[in-house]
């Protein structure tokens, strides 16, 4: 059971099963992983007019390709979480036509985030503090089709699938298309309401250790996940929850948002931009009911606790 390290020296910004790995390992072992900075571009230094500016086939810098030793085609590749370290710094912002409310806001929009310890601080509204709780954006193995992929939507392979319960002390499955699964990381992010709504997390580099192990005792159609408790550090002081209904599921996510951005800023003094990046790092969106037709509720859960 040996110990690797693997640089952020030479990113990739696509998923390709042609690839040559970058490191070879056995089923066991353990990677210790830098992962850059989740656009491979944005600094503490930009603005939003430097995000206006992005190069968005750089989207996600993804360190990999592990070559693990033994997996093959139809076994699943089991990844451990064991720690997750950042770099002091991250950011959260919204370009113009990307985002789950993109009709409503015709800007780029950019919020520094200072990182002490387990704790996440705005730069720009000091009220505002969040817990520390990582996940990688991305995480995934070779795809089964040939040619280069965009790393935006999530897949079969796993992917960017934003899914912040894949934290330290989770374990993820996946299932493995090509010889040694080819697996990659990176997008990191600090701390991420579920649903991303505004289309960025707390986008941060980080230390990543990980470790693999080859299962060939079962198979799986799509990624699983488990994760440890408590679901978040947060569920301390109560949530504010605002409900919209309606026969379809995204227009009433969309909604749910709108009345959580109007709440925001007329309770807390936030301005729009401000409440819309909020919601994607700190709020929850849930399915609340989808078995009483014609219409269903979606709700959007925001932690009191974040209000110093």
């Amino acid at each position: 059971m040996a110990e690797h390290h693997l640089d952020d020296s030479v990113t990739q910004p696509f998923w390709d099963n042609s690839v040559e790995p970058r490191l070879e390992i056995a089923s066991g072992d353990t990677v210790v992983i830098e992962c850059a900075e989740p656009a491979g571009q944005v600094t503490p230094e930009w603005t939003a007019n430097d995000l206006a500016q992005a190069d968005r086939t750089k989207i996600h810098a993804l360190t990999g390709s592990i070559f693990v030793g033994g997996a093959q085609p139809g076994d699943v590749l089991e990844v451990e979480i064991l720690d997750m370290a950042h770099k002091g710094w991250g950011w959260t912002g919204f370009m113009k036509g990307f985002g789950l409310l993109a009709e409503d806001f015709d800007s780029h929009y950019l919020h520094h985030w200072r990182l002490e310890g387990s704790w996440c601080e705005s730069t720009e509204v000091p009220s505002l503090r969040i817990p520390f709780e990582p996940h990688p954006g991305c995480m995934g193995v070779a795809p089964l089709e040939p040619g280069r992929l965009d790393t935006v939507p999530p897949r079969l392979n796993g992917g960017n699938m934003d899914v912040r319960d894949m934290t330290i002390g989770s374990t993820v499955w996946m299932p493995v298309f090509v010889d040694g699964a080819l697996f990659s990381t990176g997008d990191c992010h600090s701390a991420q309401g579920q649903g991303e709504v505004c289309g960025t997390g707390i986008e941060s580099p980080m230390t990543v250790t990980m470790r693999f192990h080859v299962r060939k005792d079962f198979s799986l159609k799509e990624v699983q996940l488990r994760r440890p408790s408590p679901l978040s550090k947060l569920d301390g002081a109560g949530f504010h929850i605002t409900t919209a209904h309606g026969p379809d599921l995204m227009e009433n996510a969309k909604n749910a948002v709108r009345y959580m951005i109007d709440w925001l800023t007329e309770h807390h003094g936030l301005d729009r931009g401000q409440a819309y990046v909020l919601c994607s790092v700190a709020g929850d969106l849930k399915i609340s009911e989808i078995v009483d037709a014609p219409n269903w509720i979606v709700s959007m859960h925001m932690p009191l606790a974040i209000f110093s």
